[in-house]
């Protein structure tokens, strides 16, 4: 492991601000980890529900406060989302924080089609069909690839011009990564030349232990990746719920998540309902505890970088704790 990122859900408790203050907390989280030395600040892209429903404008207002830390998403269910648009938000984004947005993305939940399609639009292709459609339009658009023509003239384009994106941001291509959570779909990413970003979810279940599956699609996807493309460096990062228990306080905060967290699965990680996912377990406890659970870790050994995922119904306060005890006490111990 050689850097350290974090996840928020930048969640809206609709406390007295409402959701201007959720946000005005989500930046100052990415500027107090910046100052804590966290390389990547990762946010989720959730529709309709109280968490940040639009990652890239949040990014354009963060990068105005902050000037190292990277911007991830992790990720972009690529089903409902259009290419040409999220390529020149990302780009724009991009050039406005000196190059430092990773664009993570995904097929998306196939299990929310029926909630989600009459919503954003049916279409004819299958749920994964359509996802990994837009997905290879966005990596065109972002390659530069022409789009169309102008024909007799479109605005203050001549006519028979080829339409690229603009404004292009060199460097972003590179910067995409795919969210994994199978063997076949770390060999696909491998495949596609993309980075993989392996969370707290498994989306089969090999019979192995949580970490030793992801560790076995990390392999996978960096062996794949060395023999199709040489001439480039794989990179990997996975995600933990980390929560440090220190005193009665820390305990009394993160209790009701903890038990909730708990109750919705086996000690396996399998949900005791609904598809056959695999969960990560929680890394809570002193510190001695986390970084001993971490360094067992084949998954977490095998990365390039430590995603700590923030619960979700956490308050600011909270999360900068934990991301203030991760990085000043935890992560000394794993370098």
């Amino acid at each position: 492991m050689r850097e350290l990122g974090f996840l928020s859900f930048v969640p809206n408790h609709g406390g007295p601000a409402g959701a201007a203050g959720a946000l005005e907390d989500g930046l100052r989280l990415f500027e107090t980890a910046e100052t804590l030395g966290y390389g990547t600040g990762w946010v989720r892209g959730r529709h309709f529900e109280p968490f940040l429903t639009s990652p890239m404008t949040f990014f354009a207002a963060a990068a105005q406060r902050t000037s190292t830390i990277g911007f991830g998403t992790a990720v972009l269910g690529m089903r409902y989302e259009d290419p040409v648009r999220l390529a020149e938000d990302a780009s724009t984004v991009d050039l406005l924080s000196g190059g430092r947005v990773q664009l993570g993305i995904s097929t998306g939940i196939a299990g929310y089609g029926p909630i989600l399609d009459p919503v954003f639009g049916g279409t004819e292709r299958s749920f994964r069909d359509e996802a990994e459609a837009r997905a290879a339009r966005l990596l065109e658009v972002l390659r530069g690839e022409p789009l169309g023509t102008s024909g007799k003239g479109y605005e203050s384009i001549p006519a028979d011009t080829e339409l690229t994106l603009q404004p292009q941001s060199p460097g972003l291509l590179d910067r995409v990564w795919w969210g994994g959570g199978s063997l076949g779909t770390a060999e696909r990413t491998a495949d596609k030349g993309l980075l993989l970003h392996c969370s707290t979810l498994n989306t089969e279940d090999t019979g192995e232990p949580f970490a030793v599956a992801q560790a076995a699609q990390i392999a996978a996807y960096r062996e794949r990746f060395a023999a199709q493309h040489p001439d480039r460096t794989a990179k990997v990062a996975v995600g933990r719920i980390v929560v440090p228990l220190l005193d009665d306080h820390d305990r009394a905060v993160h209790e009701e998540f903890l038990t909730g967290y708990a109750s919705g699965m086996d000690d396996e990680g399998r949900p005791r309902s609904g598809p056959p996912f695999r969960f990560s377990k929680v890394v809570a406890g002193g510190v001695a505890e986390i970084v001993d659970a971490l360094a067992a870790d084949p998954a977490v050994t095998a990365t390039d970088e430590l995603v700590v995922t923030l619960p979700a119904n956490g308050d600011a306060a909270a999360h900068e704790r934990i991301l203030r005890v991760v990085a000043e006490e935890v992560l000394p111990h794993l370098r």
